[in-house]
């Protein structure tokens, strides 16, 4: 269900994904508003699930993770309860970052980080493939990252 968001709302909102750790008062001098009405309407968005998590960005390179993959995959039989056992143990596996399940040939979309690609290369083989169900796995692998972003736009009335 959509919310009806304001503009103070939305330069809430906006402020955050810019900068998630900006302390109340300094967002409430940035967008206008008292301390007590910015913290106010902040929760006020958490509680409605505008905003679900803060978080920050981690230089992959610099922990040790040299390899970035996207992963699709096909169920066979997809049927409910392979999905459904699939997505319970994906989200189990740290180092698939995201997953969608996605139209067309198909069934679901992974984001996947690994050391190297013989770590890659043997999780594809002892974890995913070992999901009851999998049937077809294919690999992109990320050359470079041109564009990184969690900054979902606005827009403003």
């Amino acid at each position: 269900m959509d919310i009806s968001l304001d503009a103070f709302d939305k330069a809430i909102i906006n402020a955050l994904q810019e900068d998630s750790s900006i302390s109340n008062l300094e967002l409430s001098k940035m967008i206008g508003l008292s301390p007590s009405a910015c913290l106010a309407r902040t929760k006020n968005l958490k509680e409605e699930g505008v905003i679900q998590h803060y978080t920050v960005f981690v230089d992959e390179k610099r922990i040790g993770i040299e390899l970035i993959a996207f992963t699709m995959v096909n169920l066979s039989p997809l049927n409910r309860e392979i999905a459904n056992n699939f997505l319970a143990t994906i989200n189990e596996i740290s180092n698939v970052l995201e997953c969608y399940t996605v139209t067309g040939s198909r069934d679901f979309l992974l984001k996947v980080v690994a050391k190297d690609i013989s770590s890659f290369r043997d999780f594809i083989i002892d974890t995913i493939m070992a999901i009851p169900g999998v049937d077809k796995v294919e690999t992109s692998i990320v050359m470079n990252t041109d564009k990184r972003t969690l900054t979902i736009p606005l827009v403003h009335d």
